[in-house]
């Protein structure tokens, strides 16, 4: 049975198939620029959105402790003046502890950059390595 089909001629000798190798090679390296290149803006994307709240969420909540920080020294301040400065220390160490904590905890759990692309590689290459045992 023969692959020859009217509207898909066999290649011309070794000119052809060079020719379909070569275009063959342009859409498959197409592919996995675009790919790239959409993982990329995505990546980008995201970590955009997430130093925008970030950057939001520091500023409300720096305003936030600034005004109990200054309320809790002022009502002690004829009293425990010394003790509520340390309490008040102590809790924003805790805090900053546990952010901390948190963010190290949270870059394990996200995918790394560009996985899809990598994985997309790794079975192109994969593919590649048993087409070249050829048959056995």
């Amino acid at each position: 049975m023969s692959s020859d089909t009217p509207g898909n001629p066999p290649p011309a000798g070794l000119r052809g198939a060079l020719a379909q190798l070569g275009a063959a090679s342009a859409a498959f390296v197409r592919t996995r620029v675009e790919l790239a290149s959409v993982e990329f803006a995505e990546e980008r994307d995201r970590a955009q959105r997430k130093m925008l709240l970030a950057a939001v969420a520091v500023v409300a909540f720096s305003f936030a402790l600034l005004a109990a920080t200054t309320y809790i020294v002022v009502w002690f301040w004829d009293t425990q003046r010394l003790a509520a400065i340390a309490a008040v220390a102590i809790f924003y160490t805790v805090i900053g502890a546990v952010a901390a904590w948190r963010v190290a905890i949270g870059r394990g759990k996200e995918p790394p950059p560009f996985a899809a692309t990598l994985a997309e590689l790794e079975r192109d290459r994969d593919w590649l390595m048993r087409r070249g045992e050829g048959p056995q």
